[in-house]
């Protein structure tokens, strides 16, 4: 009796599974407008735990100020809620009701 090609001999042909690989979804940080908040804080907020420019700070601040919010930074989820925290404590240690709110892009 003849053997039957590739059967027991580990000659086999082997198919792969290909994987796809999603990019982690980003989130938006959005600062919002109050009637408390001093520009110079949301400016110093942007430059401290944002890494904003000093003009970029300022511009981003006007936009706040203008048109009631502005989304500051994407980030990965806990990059984008970690640094909405660190801006909500900074405010609220200054007794500042920044509101500072995270969404996907």
């Amino acid at each position: 009796m003849a053997d039957k090609p590739n059967q027991g001999t580990g000659t086999g042909t082997k198919t792969r599974e290909r994987v796809k690989i999603e990019e982690p979804r980003q989130y938006k940080v959005i600062f919002h407008n109050d009637d408390f908040t001093t520009m110079e804080f949301v400016t110093e907020v942007l430059r401290r735990v944002f890494n904003k420019p000093a003009d970029e700070a300022v511009t981003l601040m006007m936009r706040v100020h203008r048109e009631g919010q502005a989304v500051v930074g994407v980030f990965s989820y806990d990059v984008a809620m970690s640094k909405a925290y660190q801006a909500t404590a900074m405010a609220r240690q200054e007794g500042f009701p920044l509101q500072v709110t995270c969404e996907p892009e």
